[in-house]
């Protein structure tokens, strides 16, 4: 099993915060990578929020590459943060990782942000396609006010070997996986969390519906639903066809996952719609254990579980700052201070729901809508 390490707040935290918080989590990741994501970003980033950061890796080449494609296609660079990298014994460095921001072409300057979107998400795949045969070039995130870090090893040896610990890199929303490798080769690609147009997500499982799934999202004719070297990363796929595309309140992305049985959907005051959603979605449905932590544009963040709860998973925090994570210890360490009677240990039906700024936490359970 994986762990999961998810903190939103209303005041600028380090990252530093979520892989502590992994380390108490230890016996459930082994070294097969480190996932960051970050939202909501300040230090150096605080003024150029409306501007597309691009996060990655790239080889000696593969930057020279890089930078021929985005002068080729209008985008003019404007700030730049690397990591301050310290030799860890057993991480072997890269040429270059980064978070650059760039400015728009000024073809695309004036058109709406959804056509913005489809920019940055068509550049992202296409650098991809230049460079993953020889993994000369990595592009894990390429939107406004994001970053993310990825890498194999242990966590907290590579929030060491970053130099996040020294680093002035905060943001109000952190993911963090400790990834445990099962069903696939360890791969960067293959390491959560997972971000495609504002929608975020990274679980704790394992989904053995993946191929139809993935076949289905495939077939939507939509160029965002690519790569899958997880099979968990259909859960943020899902998460932004049903919420983006679909335009779905965010509760029924759990009756999507973990659609109801018919005689509990008769229960619902919506069970005409769920009808509907469950029969035209069911290759949608997922199989096997899984908890899934997720965020949506605006910062909404929320936890889902399997419709039979098989893997561990805690909310809980302050009013201004909350945690998500696979253990209860990983919250211990991140948010002390807090009255632990209040901790909800989502059940199979619930969707815990934080809203924008970490100002409240909820319940919706599934049964009763």
């Amino acid at each position: 099993m994986c762990r999961l390490a998810a903190i939103t707040s209303n005041k600028y935290f380090s990252p530093m915060e979520n892989i502590l918080a992994l380390e108490t989590m230890k016996e459930g990741h082994d070294g097969s990578g480190l996932g960051l994501t970050l939202k909501g970003l300040g230090a150096e980033f605080t003024e150029l929020k409306k501007y597309p950061i691009m996060s990655g890796i790239c080889s000696k080449e593969g930057i020279k590459a890089l930078d021929d494609y985005m002068k080729k296609n209008g985008f003019s660079l404007k700030h730049v943060w690397t990591p301050k990298i310290k030799q860890v014994k057993g991480i072997v460095p890269r040429d270059y990782y980064f978070a650059r921001v760039y400015d728009y072409p000024s073809s695309c300057k004036d058109k709406s942000f959804s056509e913005k979107e489809n920019l940055l998400m068509n550049t992202r795949i296409a650098l991809r396609n230049i460079g993953e045969s020889d993994e000369s070039i990595f592009v894990f995130s390429f939107y406004p006010d994001v970053i993310t870090l990825k890498e194999v090893g242990d966590p907290l040896e590579l929030g060491e070997f970053f130099g996040l610990d020294r680093d002035g890199l905060k943001a109000k929303v952190i993911f963090a996986q400790g990834r445990q490798n099962t069903n696939y080769r360890i791969c960067l690609y293959a390491c959560h969390p997972f971000f495609i147009q504002g929608y975020c997500s990274m679980t704790n499982g394992e989904n053995t519906a993946f191929v139809p799934i993935r076949e289905f999202l495939m077939s939507r004719g939509f160029p965002g639903y690519m790569g899958y070297n997880s099979d968990s990363e259909v859960f943020t796929h899902i998460l932004h066809y049903t919420a983006r595309q679909l335009n779905f309140p965010l509760s029924y992305y759990k009756d999507v996952i973990t659609p109801l049985k018919a005689s509990e959907i008769e229960n619902r005051k919506d069970s005409g719609a769920l009808r509907l959603i469950k029969q035209s979605l069911r290759p949608l449905c997922i199989d096997g254990p899984n908890m899934v932590i997720g965020f949506t544009p605006d910062g909404t963040c929320f936890m889902v579980q399997d419709s039979k709860k098989l893997r561990p998973g805690v909310v809980a925090g302050v009013k201004g700052k909350y945690a998500l994570m696979s253990e209860e210890c990983g919250i211990d360490k991140a948010i002390q201070k807090r009255d632990k009677s209040m901790d909800i240990f989502p059940m199979k039906y619930d969707m815990v729901i934080i809203s924008p700024g970490a100002e409240e936490v909820k319940v919706w359970n599934q049964l009763q809508g």
